[in-house]
């Protein structure tokens, strides 16, 4: 059974990549011809050997230290990603970020890669950067804060701000006018707050009230407490996990009513959100899990463990520069440009595309909470 979902999920990106990405002979050229099907190897560690018939890319994540499983399952997703598509043309080595971010992409970059995927923290990008920059090599970071955006550094991760602005946008067509909400103290607070703030203005909505808390038990719900003394507000924003945001809607509820709940993409793989009845009703936005799940049973029988949610970066990641290396030859700079293009990409968690800011902008459906279960109720666009 294994075997046959593993050959499915192949087929179909190998289908997909195909259908996308197929390769043009150069001007000048004779017919193309049918070639032997190539070696394909995944992320390595160690001396990087001589190839001058494919294009080198490299992937920073940390593969020790207390990010080291998140790392190496990006890492190992980008094998997949190669072995899947049957990829010719590409070289990927992983290196460490962990002993320093810096010197990896020192290393990368001596090591002659033309591309980096990565690195994995916000708080890297700009030493990475700052190396890569001089030698004229991009960025697709696997980073979900926009703020490290650039020209030359693209943010891959899935962005709250999306998933907040999908999300109002709905409970907006849904009847919702004036909003609240409850946010962390924090980089991530400040972000989702900004953004509720900036979609309930762009819907013509009120923003009423905002409480701030650390994050833990005992602070969230005094907050919820606070917040539920206000009133003139039919809809909450919780901009936390699926455990601290059920405690939070359950201090919410007066007189036997509670305002309808509103969550962001960390709500997404949480299997306790189903099952806490406080969020019944509840709304948050994410990216498609259908292939995901897919994604997940090939991945376990690689691998042997269950990939967090976040590796699916790694694979979507070389799709996309795939895609982009139809255009790219030998020898010469990665062509950034063909990062920007109006059409996007597909990857296994939807279509994507990267706007002028550098931003990823992803196709997000809507989910309810319901009694035990997690169901979509406006779906996802397939395409821009």
């Amino acid at each position: 059974m294994l075997a046959l979902i593993r050959r499915g999920l192949a087929a179909f990106l190998l289908t997909l990549f195909l259908a996308a990405c197929q390769v043009i002979p150069d001007a000048g050229q004779g017919p193309a011809t049918t070639a032997p099907p190539p070696q394909v190897e995944g992320p390595s560690e160690g001396v990087l050997p001589t190839d001058d018939a494919r294009h080198r890319v490299a992937i920073l994540v940390p593969l020790s230290g207390d990010n080291a499983n998140v790392g190496r399952a990006i890492a190992n997703a980008a094998t997949m990603a190669l072995i899947d598509t049957n990829a010719q043309g590409l070289r990927i080595t992983s290196y460490d970020t962990a002993g320093g971010a810096a010197s990896a992409a020192a290393e990368a970059l001596d090591n002659g890669n033309r591309l980096i995927l990565g690195p994995l923290l916000s708080e890297d990008v700009a030493a990475v950067a700052a190396a890569a920059r001089p030698a004229g090599v991009p960025l697709i970071a696997f980073s979900n804060d926009s703020a490290v955006a650039a020209q030359d550094v693209f943010v891959l991760g899935h962005v709250p701000e999306q998933s907040v602005a999908r999300t109002v946008a709905y409970a907006m067509q849904q009847g919702a006018r004036s909003f609240a909400a409850l946010v962390p103290q924090g980089a991530y607070g400040d972000r989702t707050a900004a953004a509720l703030t900036r979609a309930v203005s762009a819907g013509g909505g009120t923003l009423v009230a905002s409480e701030r808390y650390d994050r833990g038990n005992t602070s969230i719900v005094s907050a919820a407490g606070r917040l539920r003394a206000r009133e003139g507000y039919d809809a909450v924003l919780i901009a936390d996990g699926a455990r601290l945001s059920a405690l939070a809607a359950g201090a919410l509820v007066r007189g036997g009513v509670r305002p309808n709940l509103l969550g962001t993409e960390l709500w997404s793989g949480e299997s306790t959100i189903a099952n806490a009845s406080a969020m019944n009703g509840a709304w948050f936005s994410a990216v498609s899990d259908d292939r995901f799940r897919q994604f997940v049973t090939s991945y376990k029988s690689r691998f042997g463990d269950t990939p967090p949610r976040i590796a699916t970066l790694g694979y979507d990641a070389v799709l996309l520069t795939l895609r982009v290396a139809r255009d790219w030859r030998h020898g010469s700079p990665f062509p950034v440009a063909a990062l920007r293009a109006p059409d996007g990409f597909l990857g296994l968690d939807g279509p994507f595309r990267f706007g002028a800011d550098g931003v990823g902008e992803r196709a997000m459906e809507v989910r309810q909470v319901g009694d035990g279960t997690v169901t979509v109720i406006d779906a996802a666009p397939t395409r821009f």
